[in-house]
């Protein structure tokens, strides 16, 4: 979620930069700045920081679990070759 504190103190910023004869409507003014922040910021689809770093583990244990079973199938596959080759090279059983 994004802090609204930082929204608000932006949304502050921006209605202190409007011209003195257009500070009547500064709170509207304030409110709409806010609004339109708010808004674009939704449609930016952003994650939190600790949201980004749960995905970051889990993509981290999932890259692991990975080169683990690459490892493991390497393995398997050089057993039977093994195995196949000692079958190819062994005399025929009667």
């Amino acid at each position: 979620m994004i802090d609204l504190s930082q929204i608000d103190e932006l949304a502050r910023r921006l209605s202190g930069l409007v011209p003195p004869a257009l500070r009547e409507g500064r709170d509207e003014m304030q409110d709409n700045f806010k609004a339109a922040l708010q808004s674009g910021l939704a449609r930016l689809d952003l994650v939190t920081r600790e949201e980004f770093d749960v995905q970051r583990a889990v993509l981290v244990r999932t890259r692991e679990q990975l080169e683990n079973l690459r490892t493991l199938v390497e393995q398997l596959e050089a057993r039977l070759a093994e195995r196949d080759d000692t079958r190819d090279t062994a005399p025929p059983q009667a």
